[in-house]
């Protein structure tokens, strides 16, 4: 069991069938959006009920192209709608996440 600390570790684990039973529920939902799994990320983001799954939320409606439902999203959590990639802020919310 391997810790995960960086960015780079977590796409490390990307080669993995499953994620690690020990992550958090945010991690793990980020995992499955990074392995094009959008439903079942969505399944763990809204059924996390604070600031970090919302926000989650808000970027997995914005990666589905939904920006109404994003930008409501992202008001919920208290953010400005990303003017970032797609791809940096899925880094950016890994790092986040890693750093709680």
């Amino acid at each position: 069991m391997n810790k995960i600390e960086t960015y780079l570790d977590f796409k490390k684990t990307l080669k993995n069938e499953y994620p690690e039973k020990y992550w958090p529920e945010a991690l793990k939902a980020l995992w499955f959006d990074a392995k094009e799994d959008w439903e079942a990320s969505h399944n763990i983001a809204q059924d996390m009920y604070n600031q970090t799954g919302i926000w989650i939320h808000a970027y997995l409606h914005r990666k589905e192209g939904d920006k109404i439902n994003a930008s409501y999203w992202y008001r919920q959590a208290g953010k400005n709608f990303p003017t970032v990639s797609l791809e940096q802020e899925h880094q950016n919310l890994v790092e986040f996440v890693l750093n709680k």
